[in-house]
């Protein structure tokens, strides 16, 4: 395949995942609102595009996860989505503090998954035991960064929202971590082998690469 068409290739199947994204978003199917957090469904095409796409195409479409969050959040406001919007932001610092948790974050996931999928191929890993990996390992990278983040540079905030003593924040998010992190995990590695195992089969030649 010439370099013109594999990068015209990656651009379309990276403006479909994310028109994917963006629909899921949307239909609220993206960012289910919950008590306390908003359930997540944005990273499983984040992973799968990041496995098909590489972690540049990850990164990118972890980058449309992250605007949908902040749209989400500035739209429709729950508990929680002070740490994902600068809307809601009382200075600058902690405008920079949500950018980070609704936006880095989420590029991470991306990154991670696209990279670790390259290492588990080099490792010549099967692919219905790479696909489950890395779908957990792109799941738990949403889930560790952001309630980390939050934890590290939100705990007063996230204290007052919950109207708990700020000693009590780290067992609360560790609360969120297993109720939300691990239903999400176990939900990205059986998606994430089901869709990506239909579509690597689909592309025949493997992942598509940019340039």
């Amino acid at each position: 395949m010439s370099t013109r068409k594999r990068d015209t290739r990656w651009l379309v199947l990276l403006a479909l995942f994310a028109a994917i994204e963006i629909f899921l978003n949307v239909t609220g199917i993206g960012l289910i609102p919950l008590p306390l957090i908003k359930a997540s469904t944005l990273h499983i095409p984040v992973i799968i595009g990041a496995v098909l796409l590489g972690p540049l195409a990850g990164g990118i479409l972890g980058g449309v996860f992250g605007l949908c969050s902040i749209w989400s959040n500035t739209t429709a406001p729950g508990l929680l989505s002070f740490a994902f919007t600068p809307a809601l932001a009382t200075s600058l610092p902690g405008a920079v503090k949500t950018i980070w948790i609704a936006l880095g974050c989420r590029i991470l996931i991306g990154v991670v998954a696209g990279w670790l999928w390259i290492a588990l191929k080099k490792a010549k890993v099967n692919d219905l035991v790479a696909l489950p990996v890395v779908g957990v390992a792109g799941a738990l990278t949403n889930t560790a960064t952001v309630m980390g983040s939050i934890y590290l540079l939100l705990s007063p905030e996230f204290a007052a929202a919950k109207n708990i003593a700020l000693d009590a924040v780290l067992m609360a998010v560790m609360a969120i971590v297993g109720a939300n992190g691990i239903p999400e995990a176990i939900a990205a590695a059986v998606l994430v082998t089901a869709i990506g195992k239909a579509l690597l089969r689909l592309t025949r030649s493997g992942p598509v690469r940019a340039g």
